[in-house]
């Protein structure tokens, strides 16, 4: 899978570039590509950001720089362009699986109060929320993107059958889980998960998602 990503902040991506990110990336599984948007601006002095039409708090980034930058990457329009926006669809799994299949995407990350809405209609990009709250930037949630969606990009993860026996995977959130030792300060593992019979465990980890499930996200299970 090919990511690039238009941002002012291209270093903070730099964050990306270990664990099983960074293998996936020295593997050639994942090609990810960051742009700086100032170097396609044609401003004398890179500037990227300008005060609003009809008055109000904040600046908001000019439509020429991103333009640009979009035609430069992506000429051939080959990529599926996503804004990362609070104004978005909020991403669920459902979502990522979908986005996962995709041979090429195109990030678009805004600061300020956002970007002129000419490059959205202009450029065709699609907007997606990682949830109701706001921050100083789409680069955070444009890594968040990136990491949920290589845990799906075939040979990134050790163990394929970890995304089948996750939160979300069938609309349920995850069983709890133990490891050694089995009694610690009077805490002991549940006895079901050491008999070795294994249609028991199966039960109890249904039994103890749909448990969990109910008492956190009940929406889930609608």
């Amino acid at each position: 899978m090919k990511i690039n990503v238009l941002t002012l902040f291209p270093e903070m991506f730099e964050a990306l570039n270990a664990s099983l990110l960074k293998k996936a990336f020295d593997k050639k599984l994942i090609e990810l590509k960051v742009f700086n948007i100032r170097d396609y601006s044609t401003d004398k002095h890179k500037k990227c950001d300008d005060t609003t039409f009809g008055g109000g708090a904040g600046l908001i980034m000019t439509v020429q720089p991103i333009y640009d930058a979009v035609k430069a990457v992506d000429p051939d329009k080959m990529c599926r362009r996503i804004y990362l926006s609070p104004k978005g669809v909020v991403l669920n799994q459902k979502k990522i699986l979908e986005t996962a299949k995709e041979k090429a995407l195109l990030l678009l990350c805004g600061r300020y109060e956002g970007v002129d809405q000419r490059v959205i209609d202009l450029c065709g990009f699609e907007e997606i929320s990682i949830g109701d709250y706001i921050l100083t930037g789409g680069e955070l949630p444009a890594m968040v993107f990136i990491d949920c969606i290589a845990r799906y990009v075939p040979n990134v993860l050790h163990c394929p059958d970890s995304v089948t026996e996750e939160s979300f995977s069938n609309d349920l959130l995850e069983y709890p889980q133990y490891t050694k030792p089995y009694d610690f300060m009077g805490l002991k593992v549940p006895e079901v998960l050491i008999s070795g019979n294994h249609a028991e465990i199966k039960k109890w980890r249904k039994a103890e998602s749909l448990k969990v499930t109910k008492q956190r996200r009940p929406d889930l299970l609608k």
